[in-house]
This record gives structure tokens, sequence and C-alpha cells, in this order.
């Protein structure tokens, strides 16, 4: 027979049991004290307090908003009613009177402008398009404001002088000497107009310099590049033909060089070889002379053999009387 008791009831039954007696001695309790009245909460206590913390953080967003940093590439500027103040130029952190004062900034590094392009008369009367920029900076702050105002004016005034010595020193020059890398006048052109524009800038007190200027390119006009390709043609075509002029020149002046040299140069082996060759045949006549003279007869004999060799050949026919010396020694007869 199995038990089919269950612990955890009793357990169950128990707890049950304490938190019932549990509430019934509270609500005892409860029923026993007297209730009191709630006190009534005091906000003026809270006012002062939320005052002076309100106003604190006030204060604080205030200096924060006042507080401003001067970064190494910039020059802050501080005004008090449009008037020029304090200019920063160092880095640091610094703090401007509230409402009164405002700061604006201008960059302090090298700056680039690109001109737009313009059409310029060279020297020899064309006209080519020239695209400019500028590498420029600011030197004076106060200087800069008080004629410029603001960067754009700066820049606007910086490419009319520009713009001005330009034109007027590519109106000096040809456009070959333009155009030509290998022309000394391109090189010194930069600097001059560099040069030119900071004496005007600095005449005015605009409070800026100019770095360098330098040409990006220089085109023709569409209308205008045909007849100059056409005259750059035939201009080359006049150096090629003096060039060949000059050669063919040189060459004539060579070789009439060189044909009188090898003349008086063949003559004087001619001349030479006559002489040697005189002086040989005297030579040779004067041993033939002590030769032949110790024997006559063989002298004769040698002299008839050696005109036979001149005379007689194959179908030679001579004709002489049989008693002819000539004849004799034809005939074999020596005596």
């Amino acid at each position: 027979m199995t038990n089919n008791h269950n612990p955890f009831e009793d357990i169950e039954k128990r707890f049950q049991e304490r938190m019932e007696a549990s509430m019934n001695a509270k609500k005892k309790k409860a029923s026993k004290e007297p209730k009191l009245p709630k006190e009534p909460i005091n906000a003026k206590k809270f006012v002062k307090p939320a005052i002076i913390l309100t106003g604190l953080f006030v204060v604080f967003l205030i200096l924060i908003a006042n507080v401003f940093v001067v970064k190494e590439n910039e020059y802050k500027i501080v005004r008090q009613f449009g008037e020029i103040k304090q200019i920063y130029r160092d880095p640091g952190i610094h703090m401007k009177i509230p409402f009164i004062q405002s700061v604006t900034s201008l960059p302090k590094h090298q700056m680039i402008y690109n001109f737009s392009e313009e059409e310029i008369n060279t020297k020899d009367k064309r006209r080519i398009i020239v695209d400019n920029y500028a590498v420029w900076r600011i030197n004076d702050v106060r200087k800069m404001i008080n004629n410029a105002g603001n960067l754009v004016n700066a820049e606007s005034r910086m490419e009319e002088f520009i713009y001005s010595v330009v034109r007027a020193e590519l109106g000096h020059l040809d456009y070959n000497e333009i155009i030509n890398d290998e022309n000394s006048s391109r090189g010194s052109l930069n600097d001059n107009i560099t040069a030119r524009v900071n004496e005007l800038l600095a005449f005015d007190n605009y409070g800026i310099e100019v770095v360098d200027v330098r040409m990006k390119r220089t085109d023709l006009p569409q209308e205008n590049e045909q007849a100059v390709f056409n005259d750059m043609i035939s201009e080359r075509e006049k150096m090629a033909q003096k060039y060949l002029s000059e050669g063919d020149a040189e060459k004539r002046s060579i070789e009439a060089t060189t044909d009188r040299t090898v003349q008086e140069m063949l003559a004087t082996a001619k001349k030479d070889a006559a002489l040697i060759r005189a002086d040989g045949e005297s030579e040779a006549a004067k041993i033939y002379n002590e030769s032949f003279s110790k024997d006559p007869e063989f002298y004769e004999l040698y002299r008839t053999l050696e005109s036979y060799k001149k005379t007689i050949s194959e179908d030679t026919v001579i004709i002489l009387p049989s008693d002819s010396p000539y004849a004799r020694i034809l005939s074999g007869y020596l005596e």
C-alpha cells in the first residue's frame, strides 16, 4: 500500500498561516496607534539654491561661449563695436568680452589664387590667351582689413594689379619669346611680374604680399591658330632653306679647297718624279757610256737588237739592201 502524502503541502499551509498571522498583527497595531497629520512641503527653501545653481550655469555657459582658440595657421581678430581691438598671431587660448566683442579669423598660411583667362597682345601684334595663378599671403592684418576689408576684395585688387602688369610685360615681348622655354626672357618674366605687383600692393597699403606669379599656359585664340601655325611652318621652312644653302656653300668651299690641295700635291709629286726620273736616266746613261765604251762593237750590236724589238712584229715587212748591216744581222751574219 503506497503513501500519497505530499510533504510540500504541509510547508505551504504553514507559510500561509504565518502570513495571515503577520497581517492580523499589523492591523491590530495600526488600529491602536493614533493617526498624525502630514506636514506641508516648504518650496521656498529650494528657490534660492535653484537660482544660485542656474546663475552659475549661465555664467559658465557665457564663459565657454566667449573663449576662443588661436591656431598656428590663422590670425584671430577681436573687434569691439566694429573697431579692431586686438590681433592674435601666436597659438593659444584667449577670451573676449561677452556681448561687446566679436572674433573673426584670417588665414596665416600661403594661399593660391587662380586667375580667369585673359587675351593679351604681344609685341608682334599677336593675340594670345594667358592663364595665370598666384601664391600670396597676408603680411599685415590691420592694413588688409582697413584697406581691402576681406579676402574677396583683397584677391580682386591683386588680380587687377597682376593682370595689368602681365599685359604690360608681355606687350614688350614677341610671341616666340613667350612660348620658347629656351629664351632667357621667359625665365625672368615671372620674377619681374612678382616684384612689380608687390610694389603696387605696398604703395596702396593692402597688407598682402605676392610670393610668386606663374603662367599655367599660353594659348592662341581659336580663329588665329591656323594662321599662326602657317606662319610658323613658313618660318621653319625659311630657316631650313637657309641652313641648306649655308651647307651647300660650305660644301663647295671645302670641295674647292680639297681639289686645289690635291692638284698642288699632284703637281709637286709629278715635278719630284720628273726630277727623280731625270736623275735616274742621267745616271743610267752615265753607266751605259762607261760600260759600252769598253766594247763599242757590242754596244752597237745591243742597240741594233733593241731596235728590232720596237720595229719588228709578226706582220712586219722590211725591204733592205742585202749588204745593209741592219739586214746582215737579221740574216744571221755577225762578222
